[in-house]
């Protein structure tokens, strides 16, 4: 733990900025204890740091906090399918009866799931550049120097992952055509047609899966391509429903118990992120709707 401010005054400053740095990294790595971690490792640089040689002590700690949080990012897209520690938002779950969604309160919670997704669909140096900027207001030369790239790049790669949330800034994930590329993808596994599943699919898509062994990620369209067809026909019923306003599908076993709720974030034609919870315990506490 953090030395006191009696016996280091550098710890004083550093408390002061914990709370700022801990949320910083939280909104880039979406897990609290690797937030937590990066904050540790950013206070022990610190206190192997010459005081005299910082100029910005917030400056210098977000610099650091943010090269660490993108050493972590680095480190899960070269091993997507490490489970760690994130979890999901409550999700609201209602049968698609072929209208869209128009409840204000459901649309309102399609946000925070949407923009879950489309987080972690995003590459280490977009997602950096957009939270450390858009959420944070941290400077483009800054993010420029902990990227190792030029304030244009910078600026460049925020404006990229901008766009790709603000598709999720008004909930239309569940609109009748992100609907057609949701069945077109519920088809194609069903029929273990593969070229279709890598047509519907992002090349980046990203796959979040709560299980009960933890929440496990799995990236890119050829992988996911593959693992939907060997889960196709897993459960005998199934049905179109709206996960916190996104276009989804609940599945059941024979007997009523649920199998799996799937959200499917889509974004210009193609299934950019797919949340999925099959943990029964989970499921079991979930107000879901019955078999139609």
């Amino acid at each position: 733990m953090y030395e006191t401010s009696r016996t280091n005054p550098m710890a004083e400053e550093f408390e002061a900025q914990r709370g700022r740095l801990h949320a910083v990294a939280h909104r880039v790595l979406g897990s609290h204890a690797d937030a937590e971690d990066a904050v540790q490792e950013a206070w022990l640089r610190l206190s192997r740091q010459d005081a005299a040689t910082i100029d910005n002590l917030a400056g210098w700690l977000t610099t650091v906090v943010g090269r660490i949080s993108l050493d972590v990012l680095r480190s899960r897209q070269a091993r997507p399918e490490t489970p760690y520690d994130h979890r999901l938002p409550e999700l609201v779950v209602t049968l698609d009866d072929g209208a869209a969604p128009e409840d204000d309160a459901v649309l309102a919670d399609a946000v925070g799931l949407a923009l879950l997704v489309v987080l972690d669909s995003l590459g280490p140096n977009e997602r950096l550049a957009f939270v450390l900027h858009d959420l944070f207001a941290v400077p483009f030369d800054e993010i420029g120097r902990i990227l190792d790239k030029s304030t244009a790049a910078a600026k460049m790669l925020a404006s990229r992952a901008r766009r790709k949330v603000r598709a999720t800034e008004r909930p239309t994930g569940a609109g009748r055509e992100q609907r057609k590329v949701v069945q077109a993808f519920l088809a194609a596994a069903r029929s273990g047609d593969f070229q279709e599943l890598l047509r519907v699919l992002d090349p980046d898509v990203r796959m979040t899966i709560d299980t009960p062994a933890g929440v496990v990620v799995t990236l890119g369209a050829t992988k996911i391509a593959a693992g939907a067809q060997l889960a196709a026909g897993a459960a005998t019923l199934g049905h179109a429903a709206f996960v916190n306003g996104l276009p989804g599908v609940i599945s059941w076993h024979e007997d009523g118990t649920p199998v799996s709720v799937l959200a499917f974030t889509v974004t210009d034609g193609r299934i950019t992120g797919i949340t999925a919870v099959v943990d029964p315990a989970k499921l079991a506490l979930m107000d879901l709707p019955a078999p139609a």
